[in-house]
C-alpha cells in the first residue's frame, strides 16, 4: 500500500530524543523539534483522550504518519475500549518505520510489539491488536475517507494549515464535525485564526488551552 508517488522523508531526532520525519517538499517536520513524544502526549493524550469520560470511545486521527498517536493511544487507553479509525494519504516505507525510535524511548515492554502490529496492521479493514483496541488504517485522501463510526474523539494531526491549507478548511471541518457524535471532541496543535473560524463554521465551541513545549496554545474543539 506505497503509492508510487509517495513523498521523500528525512529520518530526524526530536529535542526529547525521539524521531520524527521530516517532508522536504513541504518544509515540514511530522512532529514537533521539541519533542515528538511530549507534543504528542500534551496535544492528543492529555488534552484528548486522557480528559475523555467515555469508556468506549471511537476516535479519528487525520494523518497516521509515524503511528505515534496509535501507539500512545493503546499505551494510555486504560480500561477504555478504543476503535480508531485513521487515515493516511501516504503510507511510510517498512525501512523508515523500522527506524523509528519510540519504543526504545518510551521504555514500555509492550510497545515494541504494539509498534510492530499497529504498523503491520492491513490497510482499509479492521484490524483487532487487543480485546480493547480495533484499529482500521485508511489508506486515503482526507476529502475521501468514509466514515465508520460515529467518532467521540478526533485526533487533528496533519502537516500545518500553513503547509497543507487544503486540510484545515471549513469545507473539512464539517465534514468531520458530521461524523463526530454530539459532545465529541477535536484536538489539534493549531491554534491559528484561520483554524480557529473554520472550526466554529463547523458548528464547534472553540477552547483555546496552553499547548505543549515551544508553543503556546493548542485547540480543543467541542461539536455542540
Amino acid at each position: 500500500m506505497h503509492p508510487q508517488n509517495t513523498p521523500k522523508v528525512e529520518l530526524r531526532t526530536s529535542e526529547d530524543g525521539s524521531t520524527t520525519l521530516y517532508r522536504p517538499d513541504l518544509d515540514e517536520h511530522y512532529h514537533s523539534i521539541h519533542g515528538a513524544i511530549q507534543e504528542s502526549m500534551h496535544v492528543f493524550i492529555r488534552a484528548g483522550l486522557l480528559s475523555h469520560q467515555a469508556t468506549a470511545l471511537n476516535i479519528l486521527e487525520v494523518g497516521f504518519g509515524t503511528g505515534l498517536n496509535a501507539l500512545l493511544t493503546i499505551l494510555h487507553q486504560a480500561k477504555k475500549k478504543v476503535f480508531y479509525h485513521t487515515i493516511e494519504r501516504y503510507p511510510l516505507e517498512a525501512t523508515i518505520v523500522q527506524s523509528i525510535n519510540y519504543p526504545e524511548i518510551l521504555d514500555v515492554p509492550t510497545s515494541t510489539e504494539y509498534f510492530k502490529q499497529l504498523h503491520e496492521a492491513p490497510w482499509n479493514k479492521d484490524c483487532e491488536i487487543t480485546p480493547a483496541f480495533t484499529i482500521h488504517k485508511e489508506a486515503s485522501d482526507l476529502a475521501l475517507f468514509t466514515p465508520q463510526k460515529l467518532y467521540n474523539l478526533v485526533y487533528f494531526d496533519a502537516f500545518g494549515p500553513d503547509k497543507q491549507p487544503e486540510l484545515w478548511t471549513p469545507e473539512i471541518f464539517k465534514k468531520i464535525s458530521e461524523s463526530m457524535c454530539e459532545g465529541g471532541v477535536l484536538v489539534t496543535y493549531s491554534c491559528k485564526g484561520t483554524v480557529k473560524r473554520a472550526l466554529s463554521a463547523a458548528g464547534m465551541k472553540i477552547e483555546k488551552i496552553p499547548g505543549p513545549p515551544g508553543k503556546r496554545e493548542m485547540l480543543r474543539a467541542t461539536k455542540i
